[in-house]
């Protein structure tokens, strides 16, 4: 194998600065792309749909769990799949296992569940042995077909006005190898990360950056924010630890 060459601690810097430039540029293209998905045009969900959950059959507008936003992941785990019934597809699996803290996402006002075609027993089987902890529902009509997921996998972001549902994105195929994290789930959604600094249309929801942050296990508490936080907002160069 041929390797890079070996540089002095100056030269090496050197290169990194050229990189870091490059990775900035493409951070703000990023932020630009989940801009334009701000303002994509909302699609009406006109149909009813029904999946089986833990507690029984429940509706779309039931996934919300009574937030404003919805993200569903179609997981490839059904009988044709390799490993059944004790794996879902691996790549699915893969996606399962970077699945960050829900408390974060529901933080702001979003819920995340997987739907797939296998039987309840069967999910909460898997879901037992792999340690995840995701709601996760069996499709029980075309939900997966009418959104572009009869096949494979594929993640839909969903909002709600009242009882009206409307999609308003869509991502799959390699674009799901990105997903995982709060901040690249919220990235796809109607409203975004919901922060002062965003490229958002007129009165979306918006907080100041850090302030909402909090430990998965405290999101309800009163407590004010860290002193790091009015010290970022007041322009120093403190960071949070």
């Amino acid at each position: 194998m041929k390797t890079p060459p070996v540089v002095s601690p100056q030269e090496w810097e050197a290169a990194r600065q050229e990189l870091l430039g490059e990775e900035k540029r493409l951070t703000r293209a990023r932020d630009a792309l989940a801009a334009k998905r701000r303002r994509m045009p909302w699609l009406a969900v006109q149909k009813e749909y029904a999946f089986e959950g833990p507690e029984g059959r429940v509706s779309l507008l039931d996934l919300f769990q009574g937030r404003r936003q919805l993200i569903v992941y179609r997981a490839f785990f059904e009988p044709v799949v390799y490993g059944w019934p004790d794996h879902a597809c691996r790549g699915c699996s893969m996606v399962a296992d970077h699945v960050g803290h829900l408390a974060h996402l529901n933080a702001r006002d979003t819920t995340l569940v997987f739907a797939s075609r296998a039987p309840q027993p069967e999910i909460e089987q898997v879901k037992a042995r792999m340690g995840w902890t995701m709601p996760w529902y069996t499709i029980t009509d075309d939900f997966d077909a009418d959104f572009g997921v009869d096949e494979w996998h594929g993640t839909n972001a969903f909002i709600r006005d009242g009882d009206r549902v409307f999609r308003t994105y869509f991502i799959n195929a390699r674009g799901d190898e990105a997903l995982g994290s709060t901040w690249s789930y919220l990235d796809m959604t109607a409203l975004g990360r919901q922060e002062e600094w965003e490229d958002s249309p007129k009165d979306y929801p918006k907080t100041p950056p850090y302030e909402w942050w909090n430990w998965h296990d405290a999101y309800g508490d009163a407590a004010p924010a860290p002193e790091w936080v009015a010290q970022t907002q007041r322009g120093t160069q403190a960071q949070p630890g």
